[in-house]
């Protein structure tokens, strides 16, 4: 077990994942295998979970002109809303399989895994000799500091990212004060 000077386990503390920069992110984004990057970046820009991402299905996607999107959040089950940029709409478009935008690499009927992006964005990160803990989950955390430092609005981001916990978004949209605080 590990646990710190107070006697307190620590573990799910350095499991947490790292926020990093937009314009880092962008950086392993470059090197990322083509369908990985683009769930990874429409995830950056709707701050929807990676699995919620994989989980869109390509008829919806044609159907939806407007680019908005109901969902359900794999997750919690709780219903979701997004709209989803012009760009990256063209381009799961372009990408999208039969059933899902993110088909399976041996199934065409199921999504694509998250642990195929995961493991894709590790092998990134380890050539960049990125040592922070980073995986699919960072996104959410880029999404959050941006709609903060864009709103200022603590409240609109706990709704953008359907969070039951302020202090939980908390986190999320201050995770660049955190990491330059951790960094000290």
């Amino acid at each position: 077990m590990s646990v710190d000077i107070f006697g307190i386990d620590n573990r799910r503390e350095k499991m947490r994942t790292d926020w990093l920069k937009a314009a880092e992110m962008e950086h392993l984004l470059a090197a990322l295998m083509p369908h990985n990057r683009l769930a990874l970046e429409i995830a950056m820009a709707t701050g929807l979970r990676i699995s919620d991402v994989l989980g869109l299905r390509a008829d919806v996607l044609r159907e939806r002109k407007d680019r908005r999107i109901n969902l359900r959040e794999m997750k919690t089950g709780k219903r979701k809303r997004i709209t989803l940029p012009v760009e990256l709409h063209r381009r799961a478009l372009a990408l999208a399989g039969r059933v899902y935008v993110f088909e399976h690499r041996t199934d065409w009927r199921k999504p694509r895994t998250r642990q195929a992006v995961y493991k894709d964005l590790k092998r990134v990160a380890k050539m960049f000799r990125l040592t922070g803990n980073i995986a699919p989950h960072s996104t959410r955390k880029i999404f959050a500091v941006d709609a903060y430092k864009r709103t200022g609005d603590l409240q609109k981001v706990q709704t953008l990212l359907n969070h039951s916990s302020a202090a939980v978004t908390a986190l999320y949209a201050m995770a660049d004060e955190l990491a330059v605080r951790n960094f000290k």
